[in-house]
Order: structure tokens, then C-alpha cells, then sequence
């Protein structure tokens, strides 16, 4: 992956401003809670960008991490999956937050500079949570809509809010006289890639892009972030657009016809599209990637966000890795998961994937 000059150049700033250390004396901290009673004191600070998606999420992270650590300080930058995994990749970040994971033929063009050379990378898909699909229409709260209907909101073919298509999924809500106005996002996103992934599976015949990070069309109205998205849809009326659950009260939400239901978003429906998806092919044993199947046959929501914790299992800074094992530990611990579903509503992860997670976790290497 080619790097862009402002990665190379954030790089260098976060290297310098790194301060990792790992403490073996009983002075000056607490041990983390999710490691063995003899692990050393941790103290340091753990600076790590990407997903907006997930900021929510890492937030509660690093606030529990925090607590049973309280001599260090996690920072994260939500710029963007894009931006994490190139600064991940420049080394600027140790720890990247992403909503997609990096592809193979990523990882064998490398470099990761911050890993040493000829170690793999870490992928755990350990916040999973539903996109929702928000809508501005005074007086409406939920439309049940099917994958046609969702496409043709975002390729332009459906251009008002009393388009027949929206009618007839919807006999009881009065639709109004109101122009669709599309929101997308305006950077590399994660989350763009996800929801265009569902589109292009759900809804070929009229999503015939591929699915990619980089929004495919010039129409309708672009914003930075998942932030920046939710502001759009907030300042105007007949706006939709398709943001991390986490985001979504206040708005009007689509519930996703899934055979002869109509299957609203929630924790529990995105986590059963997870749990029956398999893991890709040709990842090394700490890379957790899933592939996801966006048309199941069973009731569950398929517009969902699987997003990666991104770590080196060996670094160039060895000082770093205690500090980033100690907090992968608990972002995968039922503790760390409870956190993250409580602020942001995700879905922890199944016993089974924890155990997986802990495997991938334990190949960090700690001096």
C-alpha cells in the first residue's frame, strides 16, 4: 500500500511523542486487570488512531483500561480507517482501530514499518456492531424497506421520499411530498466499505459497484467522518445516510427485510450474522478476519460493521508491546466487551471467538 505524505509525516510526530514503558517494581500503578496477577505495572501512553466508527467504543476501552492501569494514558485519533491503517502501517500508530481489516495482498506488499520484519499482524474483529440507516422526515421514526429500495436511496434511482417502492413496504405511514437527499462519506471509511459490501451483495441489479471504502458516485452530499455525516443528516430534511448504530438516536432507522421479516437493527441481530460467517481464507493464526455473508437465510441484521483491533505481533519498539498486549487484553475481556456495548451498543463477542482472540492476543511478543 502506498503511503501518503501526511501518514509518512504523522508517523514521525507520533513516534516522538511516544512514551511506552513497562515497570516490574510495585510503585506507581495497578495491574491490569485482565492480565495474570504477576504481570508488571504498566505505565505509559498509548497513542492509537482510526475507525470513527468505533471511537465510541475505544473510548469505553480505554476508560476501563485506565481504571485498573492508572498510570497510563490511551489516546485515539478517529480519523478515519484509511488513515489508521496507513499510520498503523508508517508505524505512527502501534495500535489501529479499523472497520475493515487489511486484504492479504496488503499485507504482502507491506511494509508495517513498526513491526519487526517477517512477523505477522494481528486482526481481531472485537467491535461488531450494526450500521444503521438514519433518515430526516418529521413525524416518521421507522420504514421497513428491502435491499432494492436501500440501494436505489443511495444510486439515485430513487429520488423521493413517496417513491411507490417506499409506499409499498410502508401501506401505513403517510410518506411525504419530500426530495431524497443521500449522505455519504467523504473520506476512505470502513464503514463506507461495509455498507457498499452489503449493497453489492444484497442488491446487485441495482448497486452494480463493487464494494469499496471510497464512496463510487459524485451525487448527493459528502461529509467527513461518521461524525460529519450525522451533522448532515441532522441540518436537513429528506436526508438518509448510514452511520454506526452508536449514532443513530434521534433519527428516523430502516428496519431490513430479511425473507418475509423486517429485521430492525439491534446487538443481538448484528452479532448472529458474525457468529455464522466464516473466517478468510490464507490469514496467518493471529489474523481473525471474517467473511461476511450479508444475505443470510435466517432473521438477522446483514448491515453490519465488523471492526478490527490492529496490532504488530512483534514491534520494533519492544517497550511498546506490554502496553499494547495489556490493552488488547481487555478490549476482548467480558469486562472490556460489557464496556463497549453499554456506550456504544455493540455486541460483545461469542465465548468462542474470545478464546480465538486470546490465542491471536498471546502471540505478542513481551520482552
Amino acid at each position: 500500500m502506498k503511503l501518503t505524505r501526511i501518514a509518512k509525516i504523522g508517523a514521525i510526530g507520533a513516534i516522538a511523542a511516544l512514551a511506552l514503558s513497562a515497570c516490574a517494581s510495585n510503585e506507581g500503578g495497578a495491574p491490569d486487570a485482565s492480565a495474570d496477577p504477576g504481570a508488571p505495572v504498566l505505565s505509559g501512553e498509548l497513542a492509537g488512531g482510526g475507525s470513527s466508527a468505533q471511537e465510541v467504543g475505544v473510548q469505553a476501552w480505554a476508560a476501563g483500561f485506565q481504571t485498573a492501569n492508572p498510570d497510563v494514558t490511551v489516546t485515539y485519533d478517529p480519523v478515519g480507517s484509511g488513515a489508521g491503517r496507513e499510520s498503523f502501517q508508517a508505524g505512527a500508530f502501534p495500535y489501529a482501530g479499523s472497520d475493515r481489516a487489511f486484504t492479504v495482498e496488503e499485507i504482502a506488499a507491506g511494509p508495517f514499518d513498526g513491526c519487526v520484519e517477517g512477523t505477522g499482524i494481528l486482526q481481531l474483529p472485537a467491535y461488531i456492531s450494526p450500521i444503521a440507516v438514519i433518515f430526516n422526515i418529521e413525524g416518521i421514526d421507522t420504514l421497513n424497506m428491502d435491499a432494492a429500495t436501500i440501494a436505489g436511496l443511495f444510486a439515485g434511482t430513487i429520488t423521493n421520499w413517496n417513491d411507490p417502492a417506499i409506499a409499498a413496504l410502508n401501506p401505513d405511514v403517510t410518506l411525504p411530498d419530500l426530495a431524497v437527499t443521500p449522505v455519504h462519506r467523504a473520506d476512505d471509511s470502513g464503514t463506507t466499505e461495509n455498507f457498499t459490501d452489503y449493497l453489492a451483495q444484497a442488491a446487485p441489479e441495482v448497486w452494480t459497484y463493487e464494494a469499496d471504502g471510497e464512496w463510487p458516485l459524485q451525487s448527493g452530499e459528502a461529509a467527513q467522518g461518521t461524525s460529519g455525516v450525522v451533522a448532515a443528516v441532522e441540518g436537513g430534511q429528506g436526508t438518509v445516510t448510514y452511520a454506526d448504530a452508536s449514532r443513530a438516536e434521534g433519527f428516523g432507522t430502516v428496519a431490513v427485510q430479511i425473507g418475509e421479516e423486517f429485521v430492525p437493527f439491534s446487538p443481538e441481530a448484528a452479532a448472529a450474522i458474525v457468529d455464522l460467517s466464516p473466517l478468510e481464507e490464507g490469514r496467518t493464526a493471529g489474523d481473525l478476519t471474517i467473511e461476511l455473508d450479508r444475505t443470510p437465510d435466517e432473521p438477522a441484521y446483514p448491515i453490519v460493521l465488523v471492526a478490527y483491533s490492529i496490532a504488530c505481533e512483534e514491534y520494533v519498539d519492544a517497550d511498546i508491546a506490554p502496553l499494547v498486549k495489556g490493552f488488547l487484553n481487555y478490549v476482548i475481556s467480558p469486562e472490556g466487551q460489557d464496556a463497549s456495548a453499554a456506550a456504544a451498543g455493540s455486541a460483545p463477542i461469542s465465548d468462542t471467538q474470545r478464546e480465538a482472540m486470546q490465542a491471536a492476543v498471546d502471540l505478542i511478543v513481551v520482552p
